[in-house]
């Protein structure tokens, strides 16, 4: 065991006095014991102390409400973030996206939380690495409700819930490329999560939603953050994803300026994109889950797009 130097002191303090003659009150040598395990304890990491935006299910109306999560219970999910998109529109915003968030994960590390990669459909691009092993080895636990296990994408899916939202605000329908002129070919480009995210010793990688359950469940953690894209889709609809966490009953909120939707402004209701994105945005906080800015793990200043060319609110 590795002890600071008062901690040393502190033990040899300890055997000493236990060898002296009349030194066996058993009060004192309580005393001298809790003062050696209070040296030697790991001080506590500092919470989280996040600003939760969240909207009312009646009206829409924007509320804005103060918590403090433990580090130790909290996961961040990094949602599709992929090396490549089928939409350049949707390419760039990623890979302007990626180092940001990438320097978040770094902060959020130090601090004590976890870090979940699920990059959908790709984890045999990671088949060989620690993180990848560390998903399919955490032990099996019951989920308190069966997962959602409809097809889609590569992956389970949960669908749009009736009995839980609306319909989305935006019209999606023809996946949402936002580049002008003529839209990209829906073919998939991706191979792996986009290289200016780094994979780290402790971190994990899996697009399953047993296996995430199991990774959450083994470290005790019932605190969830979601970040990536696109969040009118895999944010939402993916296996380890917000509907999903939802359903299992965890605490969930969303990064929302570290995400982004796929919308083309020529669809209804014929918004710019990123205004058409904050329509998503407000839908999730609505009927879903609050959402945070990065501001409240880095301390610094939310990300914004460049292309984003709106008054700053």
């Amino acid at each position: 065991m590795n002890l600071s130097g008062k901690a040393q002191g502190a033990a040899r303090w300890f055997l000493l006095a236990g060898a002296e003659p009349g030194f066996y009150n058993t009060a004192m040598r309580s005393l001298l014991l809790l003062m050696l395990l209070t040296m030697t304890a790991p001080l506590s990491a500092d919470p989280l102390r996040l600003t939760l935006r969240s909207r009312d299910k009646a009206t829409g109306t924007a509320v804005e409400t103060t918590d403090a999560w433990d580090p130790s219970r909290t996961a961040i999910i990094v949602c599709d973030m992929w090396d490549d998109h089928w939409c350049r529109s949707a390419s760039r915003r990623v890979t302007e996206l990626a180092g940001p968030l990438n320097a978040m994960l770094q902060t959020a590390r130090a601090k004590g939380v976890f870090i979940i990669h699920a990059p959908s459909s790709v984890t045999g691009f990671y088949k060989d690495t620690p993180q990848r092993r560390l998903a399919q080895a955490a032990p099996f636990a019951k989920t308190p409700v069966p997962l959602q296990d409809a097809p889609r994408w590569g992956t389970s899916w949960c669908w749009t819930d009736p009995k839980h939202e609306a319909v989305l605000p935006v019209d999606d329908s023809d996946m949402g490329c936002s580049c002008t002129g003529k839209k990209c070919e829906i073919i998939p480009p991706w191979k792996r999560q986009h290289p200016a995210i780094g994979l780290v010793e402790g971190d994990a990688l899996t697009d399953d939603g047993q296996e995430t359950w199991n990774l959450l469940t083994a470290r005790g953690i019932d605190q969830v953050i979601l970040c990536g894209v696109h969040l009118n889709m895999c944010v939402l609809g993916r296996p380890f994803a917000i509907r999903q966490q939802v359903y299992l009953g965890k605490k969930v909120v969303f990064m929302r300026d570290l995400t982004d939707s796929m919308y083309n402004p020529e669809r209804p209701p014929g918004v710019d994109h990123f205004t058409g994105h904050d329509l998503i945005i407000g839908h999730v906080e609505r009927y879903w889950c609050p959402s945070i800015t990065s501001d409240g793990i880095t301390g610094g200043r939310p990300f914004r797009f460049k292309e984003d060319s709106r008054p700053v609110p």
